[in-house]
């Protein structure tokens, strides 16, 4: 098993936090749709797909938690290397 370099896991960590509230704020800011009425044709043959803006805002909260864990890996990685060249120096 290979471990990745604690930089790459914090960079990657980032990254999908990013990725996770870009997602969660696209759900939250999404319309709810209205039921289809039975009389309009347009709107029973349009699916209608309504987002629990509840799990959004868990879903953002989550990777807000998430990208502030990656940025402590990076800092303590970063810190690391600090203190590794300053010995070898």
């Amino acid at each position: 098993m290979q471990i990745p370099p604690s930089l790459s896991s914090g960079l990657s960590g980032l990254q999908n936090a990013q990725s996770g509230l870009t997602q969660a704020t696209v759900d939250v800011a999404k319309p709810a749709q209205p039921q289809p009425d039975a009389n309009l044709e347009a709107d029973a043959t349009r699916p209608v797909e309504n987002v629990d803006k509840t799990e959004a805002l868990v879903s953002a909260i989550e990777a807000k938690n998430q990208g502030e864990a990656a940025v402590e890996v990076l800092e303590t990685s970063s810190e690391t290397i600090g203190t590794i060249i300053n010995l070898e120096v």
